[in-house]
């Protein structure tokens, strides 16, 4: 078993987009020595780094919500939910730790009477189009380590499970990123044509020419407007009509009816908490969320056969509890929220870092 020691300090600026630093020392709970290499980074981020020889690391934040990923092979990932906008800015230490990951025999044996032998040949296209998407996007896009993945057909339930056993490798031309995502587990689900998965995602520039970059960056741009992150940027910021959204929620009494929202800032459904400087939104039932400054691409209509009159992206999200939304669009719990619509075809292949600078 192995302790992780971190503190962090947090160094506010006195610009507009304040920052912070954590900066922290990894040992090992037993023989105390420090360890090297070990993995500190902010999920859906480009921020992160790993542990010098002394089992130390820094990282520095703008202003937000995150949440802090440390992982060591063979151990349990942690995840730590941390902000840059707290009234005290001391630095403070804790302890973590990790927990040796165990499989039990049966888990085992399981698995291995399951596994598909040529798991990538059979499932690797349907794996790729359920987790990265079927978007212009998300088709520029590569796993450059298929061999890390391992399928799982299971009969009894009629679904596909999918493991790696190491991080994930993926490429995205079309936004000159290369992605390290770290899978927990993707499982579809046959009989309901759901898929899941859940993992954390380490982001990271490509190389390139000054023209590949501005390109990149278009792109970058074209593909957040519109977007969840810009929605929950745009609430936050109170700046959801001018940006081009509206909001209705499913009438109580007709579940094909949704009825506009005329203030989204009543304190029905939003709270501003001052001294954390986070927004609460909640809606007790489906809402459906419109952007009107932009139409859905043709590929989004052909796939789901609308008409190609349809002028507006429209998603629909049931929220489950209170959502706290941060300055960078971060929110939590992010369990509560479900998407339908435009936003459930947008997956790995269009998700841009919350460190993203529009």
């Amino acid at each position: 078993m192995k302790i992780f020691l971190i503190s962090f300090l947090f160094v506010l600026s006195t610009t507009a987009y304040a920052q912070f630093t954590v900066t922290g020392r990894i040992i090992d709970s037993v023989t105390k020595e420090p360890l090297k290499a070990a993995s500190v980074f902010c999920q859906n981020t480009t921020l992160g780094t790993s542990t010098n020889s002394q089992g130390e690391f820094t990282l520095t934040l703008k202003s937000g919500g995150y949440d802090l990923i440390i992982s060591y092979t063979g151990y349990q990932t942690i995840t730590k939910r941390i902000t840059g906008e707290e009234n005290d800015p001391d630095s403070y230490r804790e302890e973590f730790q990790m927990v040796r990951e165990e499989k039990n025999l049966e888990e085992v044996v399981i698995q291995n009477s399951n596994e598909v032998l040529d798991g990538w040949e059979k499932y690797g296209k349907f794996f790729i189009e359920n987790f990265i998407g079927t978007t212009p996007n998300a088709a520029t896009c590569t796993i450059e380590n298929p061999e890390v993945l391992k399928f799982y057909f299971l009969k009894k339930s009629n679904k596909l499970r999918v493991l790696a056993t190491e991080p994930i490798a993926i490429s995205n031309k079309a936004f000159g990123y290369n992605l390290r995502y770290q899978l927990d587990t993707f499982v579809y689900y046959y009989n309901t044509d759901i898929s899941s998965y859940r993992g954390f995602c380490l982001f990271s520039e490509m190389e390139g020419s000054e023209v590949e970059k501005k390109k990149w960056l278009a792109s970058r741009k074209k593909a957040y407007y519109g977007s969840k992150l810009h929605f929950l940027r745009s609430y936050y910021d109170s700046t959801l009509t001018e940006d081009g959204w509206l909001i209705s929620m499913l009438d109580e009494t007709d579940e094909n009816k949704f009825i506009k929202i005329s203030e989204p800032y009543d304190t029905t459904y939003y709270g501003l908490i001052d001294s954390t400087h986070e927004v609460e939104v909640w809606y007790p039932r489906k809402i459906s969320v419109s952007y009107t400054k932009k139409k859905p691409e043709a590929e989004y209509l052909k796939k789901f056969n609308f008409p190609k009159i349809v002028s507006t992206q429209i998603s629909y999200i049931d929220l489950n509890e209170v959502i706290t939304i941060k300055l960078n669009g971060y929110y939590y719990d992010q369990k509560d929220w479900i998407n339908q619509g435009y936003w459930s075809w947008k997956n790995l292949g269009d998700l841009l870092p919350y460190d993203f600078d529009e």
